[in-house]
């Protein structure tokens, strides 16, 4: 590894629960209190508790480093520290070089000042000077993909916006380290995939990247080595792949609720249009997925089709979300449901799932994970559309009562 970026040694921070003043009156106390208290050591009072414990690694130039784990595991605590929002409790931090941060959505914005205002007013924080702004401003407004809102105030902007133009101001800093926190799901998929390439891009310019991230397919894309933080301390560290599969090990992956009793279940998937799910796929490959589905017991159910990359949801639609209304069936009916899409994805790794979630409970009858995996190729032709085109039908070969056939929604 070359000389450091970044250097963890032994980092413990502490935090207090139910830690608020609201007024003068109960601040000043308060203050007076934590003098009293303070020991210097780093031991726990009543009502704290370790946000972070021992933790310690280093990061070389150049290299991208991916931190995943559980909510609430210490992931944004360790950016802020880094960042220098936070200081730690003990332990020691180095950083060599300039850091650019996108750890809050919309940090370092005025409300009332228009997209463009804001850029001058960020830029100027992250340590840009108006000449770098003023050269950087077309380019940051059309990577943003905001033109036609950037002279409108940011008060006016969704989450998805605020974000797409904090992280494009953070990437064109040009900074020697980027520290990158969860605030990229607020954005749609396309622009995450542009984010990721974004990253690349800044890497090969040989800037350090931490990645902080719930998307397993952007952590293995982007990153050289990751951890895994639980419970605040480092339990696994290396290659990507490696601490990605302890992660759904120890419960990073949603688990559904499932019912006791099934009412219903899945007899049979199948598919049409694709000759093998061994080869890579096209962008824009049209699969039809039909599901035969016996039902138990009266119910009424919502079938559900979905994508998942390495444990994330990429695409999830339901019946009863695609019909307006959920799936009435009786005991010992049997139907078959299929769903036509367009695989119009980018290059990479997918699995198709399946399940029947029961619209009186909001429990699962069925839910499988990986009912098939595909691969889609790279194809020149793809554009980052993220468009899949859904519909869905009843078959009429098997009628359950009262439903209307052959109902197709897009």
């Amino acid at each position: 590894m070359t000389s450091s970026a970044l250097e963890f040694h032994r980092i413990f921070k502490k935090f207090r629960r139910g830690e608020g003043y609201d007024s003068l009156r109960d601040l000043l106390p308060g203050i007076f209190k934590k003098a009293f208290e303070y020991s210097g050591g780093v031991g726990l009072k009543e009502k704290e508790f370790w946000a972070l414990r021992d933790v310690s690694f280093q990061v070389g130039r150049g290299e991208a480093l991916g931190i995943v784990g559980p909510n609430g595991s210490g992931k944004s605590t360790a950016l802020k520290i880094l960042s220098g929002i936070l200081k730690p409790t003990s332990g020691t931090m180095r950083v060599n070089g300039r850091i650019s941060a996108l750890i809050e959505v919309g940090a370092g914005f005025h409300p009332d000042l228009t997209g463009r205002e804001n850029i001058y007013l960020n830029g100027a924080i992250l340590g840009m000077s108006k000449w770098e702004i003023q050269k950087k401003l077309d380019a940051i407004i059309d990577f943003s993909g905001i033109p036609d809102f950037i002279d409108t105030p940011v008060k006016r902007y969704s989450s998805g916006m605020y974000a797409r133009l904090g992280f494009s101001i953070a990437a064109h800093v040009e900074p020697e380290i980027l520290l990158v926190d969860e605030v990229l799901s607020v954005g749609d998929f396309t622009f995450q995939g542009r984010c990721i390439q974004k990253m690349q891009e800044i890497l090969k310019n040989g800037t350090t990247v931490i990645f902080v991230s719930h998307n397993m397919e952007s952590v293995l894309s982007l990153c050289d080595r990751a951890i895994l933080l639980v419970n605040g301390q480092v339990t696994k560290e290396g290659e990507p792949g490696e601490v990605i599969a302890e992660y759904c090990r120890v419960g990073g992956i949603w688990v559904p609720p499932l019912s006791d009793r099934k009412k219903a279940v899945i007899k049979e998937v199948t598919f049409e249009g694709v000759d093998s799910f061994g080869k890579a796929l096209s962008p824009g490959t049209h699969l039809k997925c039909t599901i035969a589905i016996d039902c138990l017991e009266d119910c009424r159910i919502s079938p559900g089709l979905f994508i998942t990359q390495f444990g994330s949801f990429v695409f999830d639609t339901t019946y009863g979300r695609m019909m307006g209304k959920p799936l009435p069936l009786s005991a010992g009916e049997n139907v078959e449901l299929s769903w036509s899409i367009d695989l119009n994805l980018p290059n990479g790794s997918y699995d198709l799932g399946v399940h029947l979630e029961d619209a009186d409970t909001g429990l699962y009858h069925e839910h499988n994970f990986r009912t098939v995996h595909l691969l889609v190729a790279d194809d020149f032709r793809y554009e980052g559309k993220y468009v899949l085109n859904p519909t869905i039908e009843l078959s009429d070969r098997h009628q359950p009562k009262n439903v209307p056939l052959n109902q197709s929604n897009t």
